[in-house]
């Protein structure tokens, strides 16, 4: 065992070899050595569990290639792109929602050059960095003004810390929802300061309910839409212009969290009812908050919109400065929301718009040739066919919406299923699609055109490895 050991080439080898290797380009020089390191200490354990026992797969030109394939996947960024083939458009272990040229654009000027992120250009003084947006929010919903914070919840916890803090807040107690991770919002609530009053039936609340919870002690009336589930059935809620009213008479502030807000109205293209901002803000609540980066397509944000009294309070709030959002996510924002002008245009520009609305014909026409492309490269390999089914909005939208497609099949010959999704996985680009009928599926919805050849050629590698 001890010979073997003495043939194992230096690390001074492997990293002259390694450093003309382009792919490894820009790696800086002290993690190649120990991956290189780290790679030689797995083949001395080989040898000594016995995996090893002949010198001549110790040559240099033999471990030369192994040490290139480990030290580029263990190089490779933690955090990296994949190909998202499940369908789902809006999905949250993806990242949600994709960029509009517009916005990666805009986030890559703020990164490259120094910007008037809080600087008042007409005075030459600071300004706020709220300005680059509150005015298109306002055009765009009809608010008197707004802000933006780092994500919704964060929006709904400054909103509560602000104005209702040791104070109750009344909600349905049908609308206590948990979002992705277990957050909920009695937890937010309680962390914010509120007291929670909970009021109605799960299934059932009517607008006495809240009326009689209305004490001393009462801040505000809070509605929280459900986005991500639904009550159907013997069911009753109080509709927001209701309890607006109702706020008004006792003069207490209204409140909705719209969760994944959109201000695209869907309604056309064959969805279920789903409100929009504009349409909420118009029943007279005092406050709204969604999300930046669910059905409007931008970046991860919590907006907050609304009359200015309320708006003004929230922006003075010290726990607004822990939560602000930096430039990149302002660039973004500002790019998307820019967008939203023309509503047809932001149909056809922002992505998470683009593929929600895409039709059936035009995705079946899609995924021929995407099964033509598969096909051809893996003939012997796998069966490729299409077949019908459905997509999901995703990002808590939309919950009981299907969205006719259709999908392409791989059935792999010489492998099982989980291998190749498992596989897939581990490529330079991971694929991630769904598994159905013992075929690895891929659905054009979120597929791109350009990224047919990449998952064509992940499939095509990891397979072929497989019937070596």
């Amino acid at each position: 065992m001890s010979s073997l050991f003495r043939h194992i080439p230096s690390v001074d080898r492997f990293l002259q070899d390694l450093e003309q290797d382009r792919s490894l380009a820009g790696l800086p020089r002290q993690l190649l050595k120990d991956l290189v390191g780290e790679f030689l200490d797995l083949c001395r354990e080989e040898i000594r569990a016995g995996v090893v026992k002949d010198e001549s797969v110790l040559t240099f030109a033999i471990l030369a290639a192994r040490a290139g394939a480990y030290v580029r996947a263990r190089s490779r960024p933690h955090f990296r792109r994949v190909i998202n083939a499940t369908g789902v458009v809006i999905h949250t272990n993806l990242g949600r929602s994709i960029l509009a040229e517009e916005a990666v654009a805009a986030v890559a000027q703020g990164c490259r050059h120094y910007s008037n992120l809080e600087m008042d250009l007409d005075t030459g003084l600071r300004g706020s960095r709220y300005a680059h947006v509150e005015k298109l929010l306002c055009r765009l919903t009809g608010a008197e003004a707004g802000l933006v914070v780092n994500n919704n919840a964060a929006a709904v916890l400054l909103v509560l810390d602000t104005l209702a803090k040791g104070r109750e807040v009344v909600v349905s107690r049908g609308q206590l929802v948990e979002i992705g991770g277990s957050f909920r919002i009695p937890e937010v609530m309680k962390k914010s300061g509120a007291v929670l009053r909970e009021v109605g039936a799960t299934n059932r609340t009517h607008l006495r309910d809240y009326s009689e919870a209305i004490g001393a002690d009462t801040a505000m009336l809070m509605k929280v839409h459900t986005s991500n589930y639904r009550i159907i059935g013997f069911h009753k809620e109080v509709e927001l212009p209701e309890l607006v009213a109702l706020g008004r008479e006792k003069g207490l502030a209204t409140f909705e969290d719209l969760g994944s807000g959109n201000l695209f109205d869907f309604s056309s293209y064959g969805f279920m009812p789903e409100p929009t901002v504009q349409q909420v803000l118009k029943s007279g609540v005092d406050v709204v908050t969604f999300s930046g980066d669910k059905l409007l397509g931008g970046p991860q944000a919590g907006v907050i919109i609304g009359r200015r009294e309320y708006i003004e309070r929230i922006k003075k709030n010290q726990l607004n400065r822990a939560l602000r959002i930096d430039k990149m996510t302002l660039a973004a924002l500002e790019a998307t929301l820019r967008l939203y002008l023309d509503p047809e245009q932001a149909r056809r520009t922002v992505p998470t718009l683009v593929m929600i609305t895409a039709g059936p014909e035009e995705l079946r026409a899609r995924a021929g040739r995407l099964r033509r492309r598969l096909s051809r490269a893996l003939a012997g390999l796998a069966a490729v066919t299409m077949k019908p089914g459905f997509s999901r909005v995703g990002g808590g939208s939309f919950p009981e919406q299907d969205l006719p497609t259709t999908l392409v099949s791989v059935a792999p010959a010489g492998m099982d299923v989980e291998s190749l999704r498992q596989g897939l996985l581990a490529a330079d680009i991971p694929v991630v699609g769904r598994m159905e009928d013992g075929a690895f599926c891929l659905d054009p919805r979120t597929l791109m055109d350009a990224e047919f050849a990449l998952a064509t050629e992940a499939i095509t590698a990891v397979l072929a490895d497989g019937v070596k």
